[in-house]
């Protein structure tokens, strides 16, 4: 297959002026946002995506790739400076960069954080262009028993490995059933759960459901918080940027196995980015020649989380663009988004659509490229005052941003009654632990899952039981129950030896 003409195919529209200033428009967002704690690049993406719709598709991708990249950098500025994550993938950076900034070295710390995003970033874009179109010729095998399959595989993986545990994962993805079955039954045309309302006949709107899920709750949490203090004047004493540039090599070792680990996890549907910073870490830490200083300041716990958890940027959108099956929840937000613009995901897109979804990789590579300039010493402390923001100032800007969002998709009040709706749940959720991302896919995988079932169930006429006769069809079920079956059982050996301990 040839990759690289797709690849210079598409690239003379992603080097237009709107796309340019698009993307680096969205890493300067994304690095202020990701600098919030409070706030992740997936409420940025939901909060951004009504305000994309008159926008070309590409142009709004690119955006979109520049927040993701801009926001996973971002959220090791105050994980180095305050010990707090701006973003969940930014824990285990908390472990090093925070001793370093106790030391005098938070400038330091910041650079490695910076040059291990960028490369991470870049390299899983790589991967992305790499490995997305070969895998979405294999889709071209699946007919409607493959397709239903694999709508319930990537539900049951997301609900398995986003949420603690299993039993709240499984309650999410069934939530997310359930508000996808509201409207129109799509053989039938018979209403279902619209209690009369004419405005729910055609179903909840994925952007209405991702603003209210993904940028209340967030709200409501630093309302609780807001008398926090904020963090004091912060220096940062930074070296010679060539000087740090300088010891990369040093860190080549380190980045293999968290390339390894990023794209490996970023493939399977629903693990994250925090999972394979603590993957990396701890394999830097066992092939360190002096393990005892990880966690008081070692820069190469920071190189091992930041490129970690960056690898697994494009890697998550891998499974999201070839099988609409989400790595993570940003990828959840982003398929929202291609949704939005008509796009597909699966072999039609690759097909009929491959200048913007070529265009969209070398966004990916692109816009971690531009991290190292924008991010370098002047902006990183530029951004790293954002933190003395008062968060109140901050929460009804977002709100006030997502009512417009809901309103313009339909121009209706109800949507954005129906927002609010969704972010009461979405804030009840996350109180109670159970995790969001299983919604979403369930409102995004539903209506697909069941039209496909009931295509097959129509094809089946020799009563053959097709569903699970076809050899594809046997593969993913044997997965589906690996998935379900291993997670539960390997928690409970673990459980028993520690009590044996």
């Amino acid at each position: 297959m040839d990759l690289f003409s797709p690849l210079l195919d598409a690239l003379p529209a992603v080097l237009t002026f709107p796309n340019l200033l698009a993307m680096v428009g969205g890493v300067l967002v994304g690095i202020v946002v990701g600098s919030l704690p409070g706030l992740t690049a997936t409420m940025s993406i939901a909060v951004l995506l009504p305000l994309t719709f008159t926008m070309d598709p590409l142009v709004a991708l690119g955006m979109m790739a520049g927040i993701y990249n801009g926001a996973m950098y971002g959220g090791a500025i105050p994980a180095i400076l305050l010990r707090i994550p701006g973003t969940p993938a930014a824990i285990v950076t908390t472990f090093d960069g925070y001793p370093l900034a106790q030391q005098g070295r938070a400038g330091y710390a910041l650079q490695i954080a910076l040059l291990s995003s960028a490369f991470g970033g870049m390299m899983s874009a790589i991967a992305m262009m790499v490995l997305a179109p070969p895998l979405s010729l294999v889709t071209l095998a699946f007919g409607p028993p493959e397709v239903f399959w694999v709508g319930i595989f990537g539900m049951a993986a997301v609900a398995v490995f986003l949420g603690e545990d299993l039993p709240k994962g499984m309650l999410s993805a069934l939530i997310g059933l359930f508000i996808g079955m509201v409207g129109l039954d799509p053989v039938m045309s018979t209403d279902r759960f619209t209690f009369g309302q004419l405005e729910l006949e055609s179903g909840i709107d994925i952007v209405v459901l991702m603003v209210g899920l993904y940028a209340i709750p967030p709200c409501l949490e630093m309302a609780e918080d807001t008398a926090r203090a904020v963090g004091a004047r912060i220096r940062l004493d930074f070296q010679p940027f060539l000087k740090t540039m300088r010891e990369i090599p040093r860190y080549f070792r380190i980045w293999s196995w968290a390339y390894f680990y990023g794209i490996f996890v970023g493939l399977l549907p629903g693990a994250s980015g925090s999972f394979v910073s603590f993957l990396a870490y701890e394999r830097a830490k066992r092939m360190s020649k002096d393990p005892e200083s990880f966690g008081k300041g070692n820069p190469e716990g920071i190189a091992a989380s930041e490129f970690g958890n960056n690898a697994d940027n494009a890697a998550a959108l891998i499974p999201t663009v070839t099988l609409g099956i989400p790595g993570s929840s940003v990828a959840a937000v982003i398929m929202g988004g291609l949704l939005v613009h008509g796009l597909q995901p699966g072999p039609d897109l690759f097909r009929n659509s491959a200048d913007i979804i070529y265009g969209f990789m070398i966004q990916m590579f692109l816009t971690s490229l531009i991290l190292i300039p924008l991010g370098g010493s002047f902006a990183t402390n530029l951004f790293a005052q954002v933190l003395r923001i008062p968060r109140p100032l901050l929460i009804p800007l977002i709100i006030c941003l997502s009512i417009v969002g809901a309103y313009c998709v339909q121009n209706s009040l109800f949507d954005v009654w129906l927002m609010f709706g969704f972010g009461l749940l979405g804030y009840v959720m996350s109180k109670t632990g159970l995790p969001l991302a299983p919604v979403a896919l369930g409102v995004i995988l539903g209506p697909l899952i069941e039209s496909n079932l009931r295509l097959s169930l129509l094809l089946d006429v020799r009563n053959e039981h097709i569903l699970f006769t076809r050899p594809i069809c046997m593969v993913l079920i044997a997965l589906l129950v690996l998935t379900t079956v291993l997670p539960p059982v390997w928690k409970h050996i673990r459980a028993r030896r520690a009590r044996q301990a």
